[in-house]
């Protein structure tokens, strides 16, 4: 059992696992161990005290060298749920499990905003995770959005399972060249499901009918991560504490909203890793 997982590891993960770290305490930290897309794509960053129009490639770099220097590890994986299990939350990566006394969500915003019918499908032919489903589709067809080139190894795994991937792509030089997979152009408008078929808009008339539908993406709705989670216009709704509206849980960074600045970013994850603390001192009460 952790003290506190961290999810993310973007500029509020890495502040809260710092601060963490110097408190002794327990705790995962889950996330692309390269750190978030954000600051690996940064051209340049001018207003990060210390840093003077860093890239952000080097600030990656600076970020990367503390957190080695402090021994800190990051757990590579994507989370796929976040549950309330009473006295503790349970955390699923794939078919991997994590408990722990607290959550820092530092999630970051979505790239890629949810289609209509999307959330409403989750779970009824709709899935987010590949390892966890992939085997539900085997010798049948599926479509699959993929929002990054990351995602390429998932795609190849489905179509180790599947007799058929109709694969829509949202980047340039697929390296994918199988031959049960299709790609496809454009963006998806819609998924409706009609006589147990799962129907994927991609506009001008083009509709890909399959068994099941994954979309691979960097990032989750929040409040479909965590069930009961409150949000607002698609940001994590916390107090000047980093405080969630469900007990034990704390939100850091852009995903509680602008600004989108990583000085922010680090000022809340520092401020909900003490959150964190202060919620675990008071259980030993």
């Amino acid at each position: 059992m952790f003290d506190t997982i961290i999810i993310g590891t973007g500029a509020a993960g890495i502040s809260a696992a710092l601060t963490l770290k110097q408190l002794n305490k327990n705790f995962l930290w889950i996330g692309p161990k390269n750190l978030s897309f954000k600051i690996n794509s940064a051209e340049k960053i001018r207003n990060y005290p210390g840093l003077s129009s860093v890239s952000g490639k080097e600030m990656k770099e600076a970020f990367l060298k503390q957190i080695n220097d402090m021994e800190i590890e990051i757990l590579d994986k994507q989370v796929t749920g976040v549950y309330d299990l009473g006295d503790y939350y349970s955390v699923l990566c794939g078919q991997d499990s994590y408990d722990s006394k607290t959550i820092i969500l530092g999630l970051g915003v979505e790239s890629v905003k949810p289609i209509n019918g999307e959330i409403e499908l989750l779970g009824q032919g709709v899935s987010y995770c590949a390892t966890c489903d992939g085997f539900l589709y085997k010798n049948k067809e599926i479509t699959v959005f993929s929002s990054s080139k990351e995602f390429e190894h998932e795609v190849t795994y489905l179509a180790s399972l599947a007799n058929h991937v109709n694969l829509i792509p949202l980047y340039k030089d697929v390296d994918i060249n199988l031959e049960n997979v299709t790609i496809f152009k454009g963006m998806p408008k819609s998924i409706k499901k009609e006589n147990k078929k799962m129907l994927l808009d991609l506009g001008n008339n083009n509709i890909l009918e399959s068994d099941g539908i994954f979309m691979l993406k960097a990032s989750i709705s929040p409040s479909v991560l965590v069930p009961g989670l409150e949000d607002k216009d698609g940001h994590i709704v916390v107090d000047r504490l980093c405080n969630t509206n469900l007990k034990g849980v704390f939100a850091a960074g852009d995903c509680t909203g602008r600004p989108y600045q990583y000085a922010k970013a680090v000022g809340e994850g520092n401020v909900a890793a003490h959150s964190v603390n202060h919620y675990l001192s008071e259980l030993k009460k």
